[in-house]
């Protein structure tokens, strides 16, 4: 077994150990930061019964507000321990189907999905192979969006390169961080086009409830300033598989 999957599937025993507080999604800043994501997928993907790949689904944090549009979601795993706790958590939607799959090995037939959507998950698996295969299984003019963390953030970059740090967090060992123009240009390359990673969000999820509101303002402002929103915390990565005409050429 390729030993980033088997660290995968051991990391997936470690959050059912330890609960989602691990991915720091509880706080009343992290449930801002959540939220605001959720708000992101949901305009992305609009509700036109569009046939959706959600990779990385863990527990169903975000799968359980991506079943609350009208599209057909299939949530993908690499640990069937996460994907057992997400589907009790998500009893009763009739649009979702959860299946264990390595992300960038599927068994989906090339051109299956309108969209592909992750979060804090492409950092988990081998990049290039992963965006080698959501080409191939996104059908022509379908779209991608993922939101990752950036290595250009200074918490990140510590956490994702010493490694004592990365194992204090709960880290899995090859997990990383993403350079905004590194994964920009991965997408180019294997056949992209549109591609756009965006660095955003300074809220941390140990801000205090009392202080969000204020926080939330000026860190609005900051992802608008040239070189200070460089090291937000987080990137909004979005691309598109191009159409191509059979009659050119």
């Amino acid at each position: 077994m390729d030993k980033r999957i088997e660290n995968e599937i051991k990391h997936g025993f470690y959050i059912v150990e330890k609960g989602e507080s691990v991915w720091n999604w509880s706080s009343p800043a992290g449930i801002k930061r959540w939220q605001r994501r959720v708000d992101m997928f949901r305009l992305f993907l609009g509700n036109n019964s569009k046939n959706v790949l959600e990779v990385g689904c863990g527990t169903g944090l975000f799968t359980k507000e991506l079943a609350k549009t009208d599209n057909k979601i299939i949530a993908i795993d690499i640990s069937e321990e996460l994907i057992e706790k997400a589907r009790k958590k998500i009893l009763g939607s009739n649009n979702i189907l959860f299946k264990i799959e390595n992300a960038y090995n599927t068994s989906f037939k090339d051109n299956s999905f309108d969209f592909i959507v992750g979060s804090s998950v492409l950092h988990h698996l081998d990049a290039e192979a992963a965006i080698k295969e959501f080409y191939r299984i996104l059908k022509p003019g379908g779209q991608l969006m993922f939101t990752e963390p950036n290595m250009l953030n200074p918490q990140i970059f510590l956490q994702k390169n010493i490694p004592f740090l990365k194992k204090m967090a709960g880290d899995s060992p090859d997990e990383t961080a993403f350079f905004r123009w590194s994964v920009k240009n991965e997408l180019l390359t294997k056949g992209f086009k549109d591609a756009v990673v965006v660095p955003f969000d300074f809220m941390h999820p140990a801000i205090p409830k009392s202080l969000i509101f204020l926080f939330e303002k000026v860190f609005f402002i900051f992802e608008k300033l040239p070189i200070l929103k460089e090291i937000a915390g987080s990137l909004l990565i979005t691309a598109k598989k191009p159409i191509i005409n059979q009659n050119n050429g």
